[in-house]
C-alpha cells in the first residue's frame, strides 16, 4: 500500500442495495462514471466481494477498459466465505473448502488478478478450521500476495493478529463505533495493515444524525496512525468526489 493511510473505494453499493436507507442499484452508465471518476481522482484501491451481487462483474468490466500499465497501479481487494445466490438475490455463507476454492476461482476469472483476499463473515471457529487453512494454501498457489480477514468481533481480530500470515484486517471504526480502537493500535504494532470500513456509519452519522462532518469523520480515523486504507462506499460520482476532497482536507497537515 502506498503511504500510511490511503483513500479506498468500497464497491458494495454498485452490486446490491446497501446503506442505512436501502436504494436501487445504479445502472451501468452511473457505475462506469463512478469508477472512471475514482481513477481520475487518484483512487487506486478498490474493495469488492462475491456477496456484493454484481459488484465484481462491474469492476471487471471497468478493469478491461484500462491498459496493462494502468491496471498495474491498482490494488484489488476481494473476499471469500460469503457468496451470492443470484436466483434469490441474497447472500449466503459457506466456509467449506470446496466453496472457498470455487469462490476464489470465480473471482480470479472475473478480476484477472487479486491483490488482497480477505475471509468474509469471519468467526473464531472458521479461523481455526482445517478447511480455511487449505483454502489459504490454495490462495498462495494462485499467487495471492496478501491475505486477511474482515472481522466484526474482537476474538476473531485477536486470532487473526496472532497468525503471521495475515497481512490485513478489515473492520468497522468511526466516532460512534470504537470497539476496534485497540485492535487498530495492536495491528499497527505488528505491521499488519488495516482497512477501516463504515467511516460514516453507513451514512447514518452524516445524513440521519448529522452529528459529524465528513472531514471530522476522516480526521477521527486518521488520528489512529495505522498503515492501510479507509474505505468509502458510495455509488454516486458526486458523493465520491466530495468524500475524496474531505479525505484530502483531513489528511493535510495543520496550517
Amino acid at each position: 500500500m502506498s503511504g500510511p493511510i490511503e483513500f479506498a473505494l468500497g464497491l458494495i453499493g454498485i452490486g446490491k442495495p446497501w446503506g442505512y436507507v436501502l436504494s436501487e442499484v445504479p445502472g451501468d452508465q452511473q457505475v462506469r462514471e463512478l469508477l472512471e471518476r475514482a481513477y481520475s481522482l487518484g483512487v487506486r484501491y478498490f474493495d469488492t466481494a462475491p456477496s456484493y451481487g454484481v459488484s465484481e462483474a462491474r469492476l471487471s468490466a471497468f478493469l478491461a477498459s484500462l491498459t496493462a500499465a494502468q491496471r498495474r497501479t491498482l490494488r484489488i481487494a476481494t473476499k471469500f466465505g460469503e457468496h451470492w445466490d443470484a436466483e434469490k438475490s441474497e447472500p449466503f455463507v459457506d466456509h467449506s473448502y470446496a466453496a472457498l476454492a470455487r469462490s476464489l476461482d470465480e473471482s480470479l476469472a472475473r478480476l484477472g488478478r487479486i491483490d488482497i483476499l480477505q475471509l468474509h463473515k469471519t468467526t473464531p471457529d472458521v479461523l481455526r478450521s482445517p478447511a480455511l487453512a487449505r483454502a489459504w494454501e490454495y490462495a498462495r498457489k494462485c499467487g495471492i500476495p496478501v491475505i486477511g480477514a474482515s472481522v466484526s468481533d474482537l476474538e476473531s481480530a485477536a486470532i487473526a493478529l496472532s497468525e503471521a500470515g495475515y497481512g490485513i484486517l478489515q473492520l468497522p471504526y468511526n466516532r460512534a463505533q470504537t470497539t476496534f480502537g485497540e485492535v487498530i493500535e495492536y495491528a499497527a504494532g505488528k505491521d499488519c495493515a488495516v482497512a477501516v470500513n463504515r467511516p460514516f456509519g453507513m451514512g447514518r452519522m452524516l445524513y440521519e444524525n448529522r452529528e459529524i462532518t465528513k472531514v471530522e469523520a476522516f480526521r477521527f480515523i486518521l488520528a489512529k496512525g495505522f498503515r492501510g486504507a479507509i474505505l468509502s462506499g458510495t455509488k454516486s460520482p458526486e458523493h465520491l468526489e466530495a468524500n475524496w476532497r474531505a479525505f484530502q482536507e483531513a489528511s493535510a497537515p495543520p496550517a
